[in-house]
């Protein structure tokens, strides 16, 4: 059995997603250490996705991308929805760290103003990887 590392990074995409969800309300319930453990552990999340991904492209699949299998007339939008999501995925890196850091420094101000913008990307990469996923692999997947 091989392990299928396009689901394992869809799974760890969601888990990522359902990590900032809860992290954002716990701070608007003002808990802060439960905040603090989600939004750490989602970080770590995006990192072992980071890492699982790179495996995957360089060593499984060596470069080569999965062609869009669905319809011609939804490739544009398929295009779209993949372009921004790598141009923000590799945004939301030094953008994660900073918050991430302000935060854990105590510079709560700061912390929530970069947060406000990180936030929203972060979500965004997060759910747009589940739906690439559910793309390539599930919705028109020749092997379905």
């Amino acid at each position: 059995m091989t392990l299928d590392l396009p689901l394992l990074n869809a799974c760890l995409n969601a888990t990522s997603g359902c990590l900032l969800v809860l992290g954002l309300v716990f701070i608007k319930q003002g808990r802060r250490e439960a905040h603090q453990g989600c939004m750490i552990s989602a970080f770590a999340t995006s990192c072992v996705f980071l890492v699982s991904y790179l495996y995957h492209k360089i060593f499984v699949v060596h470069g080569v991308n999965t062609p869009f299998p669905g319809p011609a007339g939804l490739k544009p939008w398929y295009l779209l929805m993949l372009f921004t999501h790598v141009v923000l995925a590799i945004a939301i890196v030094p953008l994660a760290l900073i918050t991430i850091v302000r935060g854990i420094k105590g510079r709560l101000e700061l912390h929530r103003k970069i947060a406000r913008i990180t936030w929203p990307i972060w979500m965004y990469v997060s759910v747009t990887g589940v739906f690439i996923y559910l793309a390539l692999y599930q919705i028109w997947s020749p092997a379905r």
